[in-house]
């Protein structure tokens, strides 16, 4: 087969990983740059489509928490949840791992438009309880 291997990588353990990557020389990209890299790329397209955390987190069968510390760079998926992801947002797995994807200027934007959304979203909650509870 040329050399070429193939390995099963459905349970990868990520932890103590160091990929290099060939970028004028030789770089090294640390695990915790790998984790962040795929949370802002799956925030982007999340973003890019319209779709909101607690849908896709339902498209994807997992809990809105665990997509929340995927997004933040606290948590990376196994293989499975990661393909479910790519097929929810209907993307292939190497976009969400593409370092040039976001602009650094849609960054702030990005950023900015979560935390708006994450406040009114907070205050409509809480007009809603203060209704019906208050």
């Amino acid at each position: 087969m040329n050399g070429i291997e193939f390995v099963d990588v459905s349970q990868a353990n990520l932890e103590g990983l160091t990929l290099k990557i060939a970028k004028d020389g030789t770089s090294r990209m640390e695990i915790q740059e790998i984790k962040d890299l795929l949370g802002k790329n799956i925030k982007y397209f999340r973003f890019r489509k319209q779709i909101s955390q607690s849908a896709l987190a339902e498209k994807a069968d997992i809990s809105v928490t665990f997509l929340s510390n995927i997004e933040r760079g606290k948590m990376f998926p196994k293989v499975e949840t990661l393909s479910r992801i790519t097929k929810s947002l209907n993307v292939e797995v190497f976009e969400l791992f593409r370092a040039d994807l976001v602009p650094e200027d849609s960054k702030a934007m990005i950023n900015r438009l979560s935390e708006d959304i994450t406040k009114n979203v907070n205050l409509a909650m809480a007009e809603v309880f203060k209704q019906y509870l208050g």
